[in-house]
Parts: C-alpha cells; structure tokens; sequence
C-alpha cells in the first residue's frame, strides 16, 4: 500500500504548471521539508525558470515527467487539466490538482491514488501571501491518501479543511463573487476616476474598510449606499453619469437586488418606498 508519512520522510514532489499557483505552491512546498524533483509545463521556458529558481528538474514533454515521485501537483487551467492527465506516464503517486470547480473524479480511471489541494486564495504574480493564512480544501480517494494531503496542507496553512467536490464547487462560486467580481468593479470604479483625471488610490481607505468591516459584522448589515436607502434621486443622476450602457445595467441591475435583499432581509425596510428604486432605474 501507498503511504508517506510526512513526519519521517521527506516528500518528493513533481509540479504540472508553472503559473502564479503552481509557483506559490511549490516555492512554499520547498520549504515545509519536501522537495519539488521536477517542474512541467507546456510553456517550456516557464518550466525551466522555475525549475531553476527551485534548483530542480525542468520536463519539455509529459512522457518525461519522472514516475518516482510521491505526489504529482496539477495547478493548471481547467481546459488543460482534462488534456494532460491522459499524457501523464502511471506510477504510484498521489495526483492532486488545485482546481476549485473541476471534481476530484477527473483523474478516475488514470491512478489509483488521487486527491484535491484547493487553496481558497487569489494568487497574482510574484505578491507575497502568508500561506498561514490561507484556508486549504482537502478531498482524496482514499482515507490514507487524505491523511496525507492534509499533513502537508498542516505544514502549509494553520487551516486545513476537508471538503468534497460536491461543496466545493460552491464554495468556488462564492469566491468569484466575493473577489473576481468585486475586483472587476475596483476596475470599473478606477476607469471612471481616471477618465476625470482623479488619482483612483483615493478609494484605497474605503476598500479597505468595506473589506475589513466583514470580520466584525455581515455584510448584509454592512451594506451602505443610496440603493439601500432607495434614494433614486441620487441613483438617476448617477445613471446619467454612465455613458457605456453594460456597465449602466450593471448599476441597475445590482442596486436592484441590493434592495431586494435588504428588503428581505432588514425590517428596518420601509415596503412602502419599493416603488421608487424600480420606477426610477426602469424609466
């Protein structure tokens, strides 16, 4: 049988990827007393410069990628997850991606032994993340093989959690609302800034107190603004600030069901006012 037990041996890891996750993951693995042993990625040159910074192996093609290691990391896009698994020579390992929405089954019928290492955090570029911080989503095949993944998501994370794939696609959902989403409206809110020629960091202070304030309250609760007053004297003047009509629909759309929740939500609501807020945004 298959076991590794982190406490005594050291784990020999080959990475499949060489993006911001497949980075992050290996260059913290380098610490926690195992040892990435190979790097692979379709984008050779990548490979290499991060195979050279861990002082490893580089693979150019799948049939290279070494079958003596103990776990193999996919931290790859989903498309080309389903395309690699098949090329990946068998052997023994534990195969673990680091997907949120791609189900632990997709390496089902290639290895005996595979798993999820889903690490809930936004990874960009070279930025310094406390992997401490960071809570880790476990999922494996077997019980032996979850033992494992946890072991070494213990060593990475001070917050390890199992979680099927079933949840976790959930979960995966939920973060794209709470960061790609609310980054791509930090993006909408600089381009309306620096269209008028306003330095777009003066938003700085109120992003970051809309963030922290969540550790304290809920954020229906934290919910401020004229949509959840149903101020639509303010809300018109605002629409007719917006030339590009996506992003006013976007306004419209949103306030819309800001209200809606916080009219479900908070008593303090007057039901009397409902008329205004979908009068003023759909005239």
């Amino acid at each position: 049988m298959f076991i590794v037990n982190l406490k005594k041996a050291d784990l020999k890891v080959v990475v499949i990827g060489s993006g911001n996750v497949a980075t992050h993951l290996s260059l913290a693995i380098q610490k926690i007393q195992s040892t990435v042993i190979q790097v692979y990625s379709r984008n050779i040159v990548n490979a290499c410069r991060l195979a050279y910074e861990l002082q490893t192996a580089c693979a150019a093609e799948c049939e290279d990628i070494t079958p003596d290691a103990d776990l193999y990391l996919f931290a790859v896009t989903d498309s080309a997850l389903a395309e690699i698994i098949p090329r990946i020579p068998a052997n023994k390992g534990i195969w673990v991606h680091t997907a949120g929405s791609v189900p632990m089954d997709i390496f089902k019928g290639y290895t005996e032994h595979y798993g999820v290492l889903y690490p809930l955090q936004t990874f960009s570029g070279r930025r310094a993340i406390d992997l401490q911080h960071v809570p880790f989503f476990v999922e494996a095949n077997l019980p032996d093989n979850e033992k494992l993944l946890i072991e070494l998501a213990g060593r990475l994370s001070n917050n390890v959690q199992t979680l099927d794939s079933e949840k976790r696609k959930y979960l995966h959902l939920a973060a794209v609302f709470a960061c790609n989403f609310s980054n791509h409206m930090y993006a909408l809110a600089y381009k309306l800034l620096e269209k008028q020629h306003i330095p777009p960091d003066v938003l700085l202070p109120l992003i970051d107190e809309t963030a922290a304030k969540i550790h304290s309250i809920s954020p229906l609760k934290a919910q401020t603004g004229p949509a959840i007053r149903n101020d639509s004297e303010v809300m018109d003047r605002q629409m007719e600030l917006l030339s590009d009509p996506v992003v006013k629909e976007l306004y419209q759309l949103i306030s819309q069901h800001i209200y809606k929740e916080a009219k479900s939500n908070l008593p303090s609501v007057n039901p009397s006012r409902d008329y205004g807020i979908f009068k003023s945004l759909n005239h």
